[in-house]
């Protein structure tokens, strides 16, 4: 009988095995919809800067969706069988097909916006339509919703998390704790308008927004629900909060804190926060004329903010039942009070370009001091109006 019953645990084991093990094959429609989806090719004009087929462009972007939900050793392969492309998965939970396949189904909604938009003839001639692939489908620990990609991020390093916003928004998570490697876990983005453009394109895609909207609020929906609860989420820069305010009925300033119900039996907290680039402008002697006192000033302030966003994203995204609001009095009271010379430094060092002994030595003077004591305010006024970032 101990023998007889021996087998049987060692049969269910390996039964159990074969389970997690099978292949995830997952159907991602005709080349045709996978070529708008997957913006392909990347960067070819007339000369490929990777020469890549459309199976490879999307294994590479699956294989940093895998990296990024913590599959270290789950593999993909990308076929184009009897007319549909087909992705396979080893070493990935059953389920794992399903977000993705959600993911597709809602970009196609993007797609559709983005062709009536250029049937209305307001499509420009350098915009790639760039959809947020390569990122967690599964491990997500709060969401970033931004205004639009960078065209390099998907023309030079077929990347999404790869631009100076995103590595710099990583660099503030990992100064409130977040292991660097985790960063991405957190930085599942939604951009408003999701097309990639020149950086300084912020102006030209006014007006854009509505033509997206289904897609929008669907990826709202869908990305800020897991099966523990709500993701809290961040919004950054300015179009960004005023798309909140217009969708939900709810303002969130810099550092304001608001509650959005993207269905009917949801709450997600929601941060507003400076797009995380504003600071290279907030902090450019040429916004004020030329002072170098003023610009940092309000690079301080600017800093101090973002670190404080920083910290409520990380605490929330560890902790997602925790009380939004005394969350954020504490992450502001961490850096804008009690670090603040911390603050101070990690400025120098990030936005100057100080070497860690220098920063120190300049937090230290008299000047920097009485600027510290005053982090807590508003940000100086600009003699110049500040960019759609």
């Amino acid at each position: 009988m101990f023998k007889l019953t021996r087998l049987s645990f060692t049969l269910a084991a390996l039964t159990l095995s074969a389970v997690v093990q099978a292949d995830v094959e997952v159907p991602l429609g005709t080349p045709q919809r996978v070529t708008q989806l997957f913006a392909y090719p990347n960067n070819c004009s007339v000369i490929c800067f990777r020469p890549m087929t459309l199976e490879q462009t999307v294994e590479h972007y699956l294989n940093q969706s895998l990296q990024r939900d913590g599959y270290s050793r789950a593999k993909v392969s990308v076929k184009t069988d009897q007319g549909n492309v087909l992705a396979t998965f080893s070493g990935v939970p059953d389920s794992y097909g399903q977000p993705l396949t959600t993911l597709l189904n809602t970009a196609d909604l993007a797609y559709q916006g983005a062709s009536k938009l250029n049937n209305d003839g307001k499509w420009q001639f350098n915009w790639y339509l760039f959809l947020p692939l390569g990122m967690a489908l599964e491990n997500r620990k709060s969401i970033e919703l931004m205004h639009f990609p960078p065209d390099y991020s998907l023309t030079h390093f077929q990347d999404y998390l790869e631009s100076a916003t995103t590595d710099r928004w990583a660099t503030l998570l990992t100064a409130n704790g977040i292991p660097a490697t985790q960063t991405p876990e957190y930085q599942t983005i939604i951009d408003i308008a999701p097309i990639a453009a020149p950086s300084t394109a912020g102006k030209d895609l006014e007006g854009v927004y509505s033509y997206f909207t289904e897609y929008q609020t669907r990826m709202v929906k869908e990305l800020s629900q897991q099966a523990s609860g709500s993701l809290p989420m961040v919004a950054f820069g300015a179009p960004v909060r005023s798309w909140i305010k217009q969708q939900y009925g709810q303002t969130v300033g810099v550092l304001g804190l608001a509650q959005i119900s993207p269905t009917e039996d949801s709450k997600v907290a929601v941060l507003g926060a400076n797009h995380p680039s504003y600071i290279w402008y907030a902090a450019n002697p040429n916004t004020y004329d030329g002072d170098e006192q003023k610009a940092d000033e309000a690079g301080l302030k600017v800093m101090g903010q973002d670190l404080s966003a920083a910290c409520w994203q990380a605490a929330m995204g560890q902790r997602p039942a925790s009380d939004a609001n005394v969350q954020l009095k504490a992450c502001m009271n961490t850096w804008q009070v009690t670090r603040k010379e911390q603050t101070c430094e990690l400025f120098y060092t990030s936005i100057r370009e100080l070497t860690p002994e220098q920063a120190n030595a300049k937090c230290a003077t008299p000047g920097v001091k009485a600027q510290l004591k005053q982090l807590k305010g508003a940000v100086p006024a600009p003699s110049i109006g500040a960019p759609a970032l």
